[in-house]
């Protein structure tokens, strides 16, 4: 996994990167206000119904298929991977078409602009919501690219995405440079921001296709869809869409609370974003890791572990779930206490360009902070329910995630009902976090008694470990940043530095126990066979000494 993954994890990392630029490119054209709040509830409403409609299945049902129809079938998959193919596009179409003549519904069930503001997110969201079909072509043909082990054009094809968005902002910011709220946006501008979002998209899902050749995949539309083994992954997708649909719930409320405090704050007086549009930066921050690392080693363990669940071999899927938590607690679990003492400095330095003030970067700083705590849970929880897709279990990560959201949401209405405006929101971001503890309790012990275990006491072990060295090292850098603080102020210079410094004593002080975990985590090399003979090489037993 260590070797397999570098190139996935370098193109996720690539990505991730580029994807800072384009949301600091966003954030220093449009700011992190209202109008920002507009174009953010837009573009990420194509996400969410992607995600709620068909994306949650595509991405957890789809390669456990893949791989046994191409164990299975006399055709290699060859004709599975058709009708599955022709089937969900049909379908991404339908929705897609639904969502687009529904935006104005769409629009009301996340905000309650009205006049200007509304009017502009209306058309934004009609220029947005054709992603959905998009979304699903990259997801699509990414999940059967994964099932063939080809798992670097799904992580590289991103970077063009945000290339096409850095570009398309780079531009509204010199034609728009005045442009502070939706009474000052004109028509062409408004095309601009809304076609050119999802004209990124439509790049990013193009690009992906002519891999498919390369993969040996030929694709024609087929549409004899009965009799042909589709109603396993129906059903199995069914209870993923179940929770997705749970969690988007959750996401939905956050969102209206959200959006409601950025209004209060602003009739307030206060002049700082505190609002939805901080909370989805904070969270774009706090979600790198987890994309980079966890969604790496859990694409490359996918295919193993389904091989593994159709050999019937639940000892080698005992052991990949081990090595694969083991392996994520490197990073998620450092990372983790690195955002909890340097959150601040860590936004100061993605989002204090343009029109973002300090006081904006600082209110995202401690929602990042607040949220720092549940990426561990978070990213563990996302590698156990790979293991339970694998044994074709979709069910039992459906009630974690009821836990996870039902937790989360009552509170999120705490927070909202009991913090004044400036806080409301770190609030919901801290009741996220802890959230994610009651998601990862019930899979782990349902795939710990199906497998009967995982390596669980060497699993606790190794994060407790990290831990402890990663929380005395934020502790310590923690206090570097407060001295940068006191001795160069809170600009970006300042933040700079304090960053800068930060992490490099967060690293010196846990590399000395992270660095032997990770060699003790590779596997063993493995032994070439002995070459064949050959009719120019004579067997041993006529050759002379």
């Amino acid at each position: 996994m260590l070797r397999g993954g570098a190139n996935l994890a370098l193109g996720s990392v690539v990505s991730r990167l580029t994807g800072f630029a384009r949301s600091a490119m966003i954030v220093a054209a449009l700011g992190t206000g209202l109008f920002a709040d507009g174009y953010n509830v837009a573009n990420t409403v194509p996400n969410i119904l992607y995600i709620l409609l068909i994306g949650g299945a595509l991405n957890s049902v789809l390669v456990p298929q893949l791989v046994r129809a191409a164990r299975r079938d006399a055709d290699g998959g060859a004709g599975y991977t058709d009708r599955l193919l022709t089937a969900v596009g049909t379908l991404l179409l339908v929705l897609t078409l639904g969502a687009v003549l529904a935006a104005p519904a769409i629009v009301s069930a996340y905000s309650d602009y009205d006049g200007a503001q509304r009017e502009l997110t209306i058309a934004l969201t009609r220029m947005c919501l054709p992603q959905i079909f998009f979304y699903g072509v990259f997801a699509l043909v990414g999940e059967v690219l994964n099932s063939r082990a080809r798992f670097g054009p799904m992580a590289w094809t991103p970077i063009l995405n945000n290339v096409v968005v850095i570009a398309v902002f780079g531009a509204f910011l010199v034609v728009a440079h005045d442009v502070r709220d939706a009474h000052g946006i004109t028509p062409e501008q408004v095309r601009l921001l809304g076609l050119g979002t999802t004209l990124g998209i439509v790049v990013q899902a193009c690009a992906l296709v002519p891999f498919l050749r390369a993969a040996g995949v030929r694709w024609r539309p087929r549409f004899d869809w009965r009799g042909h083994g589709l109603g396993a992954p129906l059903r199995m997708a069914g209870w993923a869409v179940a929770m997705v649909g749970v969690s988007q719930s959750g996401y939905w409320l956050v969102t209206r609370l959200a959006v409601e405090v950025s209004d209060q704050a602003t009739r307030a007086g206060v002049r700082h974003g505190v609002g939805y549009t901080a909370y989805s930066n904070a969270q774009l921050l706090w979600i790198v890791p987890h994309g980079v690392v966890t969604v790496s080693i859990a694409t490359m363990l996918m295919p193993r572990l389904s091989r593994a669940a159709a050999d019937g071999r639940p000892a080698a899927l005992r052991d990949l779930i081990s090595r694969g938590l083991r392996l994520n607690a490197l990073v998620i679990v450092p990372v983790s206490f690195l955002f909890l003492s340097l959150g601040p400095q860590v936004t100061a330095v993605v989002f204090q360009h343009g029109i973002t003030t300090e006081a904006d970067t600082r209110a995202m700083g401690w929602m990042l902070t607040a949220f720092a705590p549940g990426l561990i849970a978070y990213s563990a929880q996302y590698v156990i329910q790979r293991g339970l897709y694998a044994v074709q279990d979709a069910r039992t990560p459906f009630w974690g995630n009821v836990a996870s959201t039902a937790c989360g949401a009552v509170l999120a209405v705490v927070a909202y009902h009991t913090l004044p405006a400036p806080w409301a929101v770190t609030g919901m971001a801290a009741g996220y976090s802890v959230a994610q503890v009651a998601g990862l309790l019930w899979p782990a012990i349902v795939l710990r008694r199906r497998l009967g275990g995982f390596d669980t006491l060497r699993v606790v072990r190794t994060h407790l470990g990290l831990a402890i060295v990663s929380a005395a090292a934020g502790g310590g850098s923690w206090v570097f940043a407060r001295w940068c603080a006191h001795m160069w102020g809170t600009g970006p210079g300042a933040a700079f530095a304090a960053l800068a410094g930060g992490v490099a004593l967060f690293v010196a002080l846990t590399a000395p126990v992270a660095y032997p975990l990770s060699k003790r985590l590779r596997p063993p090399p493995r032994t070439p066979a002995p070459a064949a003979p050959t009719p120019d090489a004579p067997s041993g037993r006529h050759r002379r000494a």
